[in-house]
């Protein structure tokens, strides 16, 4: 079985992510979300919520499965049986870290990472862009899926 692992914080996940993790599905097996435990970030959403949240949106995908990790991300995919991680690149900025990311994974578990270039129309989409958004009443509508959209809203509450 071809199983391969999309980590990240996803706090929350954004359509960006959506695009990257539905593409992988089309082409592993299976596709683990691995949900990243960081206990020295607090984020707006738990790690539960985060995970509840993805579930949801990933649904209609059969071969994708949401779980959350600590530690090394190489432990987790050891876990899990996959010797694939997925990154998404926006910008050649995400290219530098996550190509010594790669490196440092490939020669500690020879776990492989699989970059993807992601949709033009995310490229510049990021987590913390669209918290920010939606902190000042801004319309993240096209950004984020509806269930993200209403739990942003009702954590952030109306803005002006």
């Amino acid at each position: 079985m071809r199983r391969a692992v999309c980590p990240g914080s996803f706090d929350p996940v954004t359509n960006g992510h959506l695009d990257i993790i539905g593409r992988a599905s089309r082409l592993f097996d299976e596709v683990i979300v691995g949900v990243l435990v960081n206990q020295s970030k607090s984020g707006l959403f738990t790690v539960e919520e985060r995970i509840d949240m993805l579930r949801e949106v990933t649904a209609s995908y059969g071969n994708v499965r949401v779980e959350s990790f600590r530690g090394l991300l190489v432990d987790f995919c050891r876990a899990q049986q996959a010797s694939v991680l997925i990154k998404g690149l926006r910008a050649v900025s995400d290219f530098d870290y996550e190509l010594q990311m790669a490196q440092m994974n490939i020669g500690l578990a020879g776990v492989e990472t699989l970059f993807m270039p992601t949709n033009p129309l995310y490229s510049f989409l990021s987590s913390s862009l669209v918290k920010d958004v939606a902190k000042w009443g801004g319309d993240i509508s096209a950004h984020v899926p509806d269930p993200v959209r209403e739990a942003l809203q009702a954590r952030l509450g109306p803005r002006p």
